[in-house]
């Protein structure tokens, strides 16, 4: 009975990862417009006035809310939200790969074209400026890396008693790579370069 019930349970639909049930769950969208026969991708550069981010470079989206039935409904809400596209007007080709931060941190990057452009409508409260880079740009260009050092900094009640070595315990510090894509007076850097890169290599 244990077994079979054991058997059962695993092959169902698994989580993406230990965690997710409990992690941060975002959604974000790779907008693509045609500009003069040319096909772009859209991005937009965060309200000065934002709390986080002031000014960073993003792709519309934001947290998955409980009534979202779905992690694309929510890109497509939170497009519609930040830039005033009608959902009739986005058309979802399909869903790339998570993003996992750490196992707190999830992102869900959907790629749609977008029939609404150029954009007028948008959110000023949470975006400042809408701009577009050619697709044939991006396959063309090579973005530069920087690396970030993190150290674990445990907390002053973690329970070094119970743990080998205590609190001489060695911590491994992890790099983390940072990816830049300069594009005129732009520079794009962090979570959106990572899911750019990604989606560039996908059609490469």
């Amino acid at each position: 009975m244990f077994m079979d019930k054991l058997k059962n349970r695993l092959n169902e639909n698994q989580p993406l990862f230990i965690g997710e049930e409990t992690a941060f769950r975002s959604a974000v969208m790779i907008p693509l417009v045609q500009v003069d026969n040319e096909w772009h991708v859209l991005f937009e550069v965060r309200s000065l006035t934002m709390r986080k981010q002031p000014g960073d470079i993003s792709f519309p989206g934001g947290r998955i809310d409980a009534t979202d039935a779905s992690p694309m409904e929510a890109a497509i809400r939170e497009t519609h939200e930040e830039l005033g596209i009608h959902p009739a007007s986005i058309s979802v080709l399909g869903q790339m790969s998570a993003y996992v931060s750490s196992p707190s941190f999830v992102v869900y990057p959907f790629v749609a074209t977008v029939d609404q452009h150029p954009i007028h409508s948008f959110n000023k409260q949470e975006v400042e400026e809408v701009f577009t880079i050619p697709v044939d740009w991006l396959l063309n260009y090579q973005p530069y890396m920087h690396t970030v050092s993190v150290q674990p900094m445990p907390l002053t009640d973690f329970p070094f008693e119970k743990i080998m070595n205590g609190d001489k315990y060695q911590w491994r510090p992890r790099a983390i790579e940072e990816w830049f894509y300069d594009f005129g007076k732009y520079t794009i850097w962090g979570l959106t370069a990572r899911i750019l890169k990604h989606f560039v290599e996908t059609i490469k």
